[in-house]
């Protein structure tokens, strides 16, 4: 096959890399995509962390299939259609008690900046104008719009684009290697870092002037840092304690990543908002959402006149006819499927694999929860992220496995379909990779 190469701008890629040697995909089934010279490559990633219940599953291919003949657009400002609201209810249905008004949006670079406007928005209806400070914090990737990149902590992110949003601050991420390396779950130590959210950003800035904290529960596109024990909880109640708002960034972690519907089910802390995406619809068709606590969403109601937009935000494919069909398909296959469940059951193996890589050449840490892990090599002096790149490039090209790197650390997020001896084939693939590196 000849492929023209020449005019795509490809997002978050070396394009010059690529383009030298395209690893074009030409098919996806279950747990595996095709690549254009026909070879079977285990998706060790889940595409980009979206793809939870596998490929081309045929009730969500159905679902969208039979969305496009009878409707393909409907307008989302002052109309709607029936698929809209059955979405909506079925993903409050699946969020934690509380959280049961729903905002469609496209993506999750969509779903953060909706979250910060209406936290900002919804402070200042109530009389509380001084609450315009966002906190985000340190290595925290909260997607690319100009909100998203102020309160994540991503420097490359933004490093091109000057200033973005003003009256942003940073907490400290949790990731401690002196004492938390090789941890299995949730690391023991490191709660106490929470505590600087009060005892350094508030005290600096004075938290009648925040509005709200958002973090990741898990942070995953920079090399998955897992919580510390009792960490979450302390955010929680810090925000508690000076009426913050608390938003989580489930892009990744919702819809099954750690075996449960959202990671604020695992770690028992409800946020205010939470931000979700990728796995809403099993990446068939772009789409994100916003799950607020009912009283957000009433202070909108109840501060606007009469016959008055309540919020003034929203977008073209707001609750996309196809989209909802995506997601009511797939929200029912993880109900249907209990794969939810299987997740869980399948995280002590792949644990187990996960760690199996310690002490391999050049592996500093290994760290996993449910089923996402990050293996963290050593990195060649003055080539950052060269050693993890060799290894993406090995595993794809000689052992069949997509997996995901962010500098010198590998990202692993498998569909939560994966079987015991995929799980062994995908760590097996890696350990022959880091076996040859030098």
């Amino acid at each position: 096959m000849t492929i023209n190469t020449e005019h795509y701008w490809m997002p978050f890629t070396a394009n010059r890399q690529f383009k030298a040697r395209p690893r074009l995909m030409v098919g996806a089934q279950g747990m595996h995509y095709q690549a254009e010279d026909g070879r079977q490559i285990l998706d060790g990633t889940a595409g980009l962390w979206c793809v939870n219940a596998g490929h081309a599953h045929p009730a969500i291919v159905s679902a969208v299939a039979e969305q496009a003949a009878a409707m393909d657009f409907a307008p989302p400002f002052q109309m709607s259609h029936p698929k809209a609201f059955e979405a909506a209810s079925s993903l409050a249905a699946m969020a934690p008690a509380g959280l049961n008004r729903v905002f469609f949006c496209n993506s999750g670079s969509e779903a953060v900046d909706t979250a910060l406007k209406m936290a900002l928005a919804y402070h200042k209806l109530r009389g509380d104008a001084l609450r315009t400070r966002l906190i985000g914090r340190e290595r925290g990737y909260h997607g690319v719009g100009f909100g998203g990149i102020a309160v994540g902590g991503i420097a490359g992110n933004r490093k091109h684009f000057g200033p973005t949003l003003a009256g942003v601050d940073h907490l400290r991420h949790p990731l401690d290697l002196s004492r938390n390396a090789y941890s299995r779950g949730e690391p023991e130590h490191g709660a106490e870092i929470a505590d600087e959210f009060e005892q350094r950003l508030l005290a600096l800035h004075d938290p009648a002037t925040v509005a709200a904290l958002i973090v990741e529960p898990v942070q995953g596109s920079t090399g998955v840092i897992i919580p510390p024990k009792g960490y979450l909880q302390k955010l929680r109640s810090i925000c508690d304690k000076y009426g913050i708002l608390l938003i989580f960034d489930e892009v990744i972690t919702g819809f099954g990543r750690l075996g449960t519907a959202f990671a604020a089910d695992y770690f028992g802390v409800v946020p205010d908002i939470i931000c979700c995406a990728k796995g809403l619809t099993n990446a068939a068709v772009p789409m994100g959402a916003v799950i607020v606590r009912q009283s957000i969403h009433d202070a909108f109601m109840q501060a606007a006149p009469e016959n008055a937009i309540e919020f003034y935000h929203g977008y073209t494919y707001s609750a996309h006819p196809l989209a909802c069909a995506a997601a009511i398909a797939t929200l029912a296959v993880y109900r249907n499927e209990n794969l939810f469940d299987r997740a869980a059951n399948s995280a002590a193996a792949f644990e187990a694999a996960a760690h199996g890589l310690r002490g391999l050449p050049f592996v500093k840490d290994v760290r996993n929860l449910g089923l996402v892990c990050g293996i963290e090599l050593e990195s060649r002096p003055g080539k950052p992220g060269a050693r993890a790149y060799e290894i993406f490039e090995q595993c794809f090209w000689e052992q069949g496995i997509l997996i995901r790197t962010t500098g010198d650390i590998i990202a692993l997020s498998p569909p939560l379909i994966i079987s015991a001896s995929q799980i062994e084939e995908l760590f097996a693939g890696i350990a022959h990779c880091l076996k040859k590196l030098k």
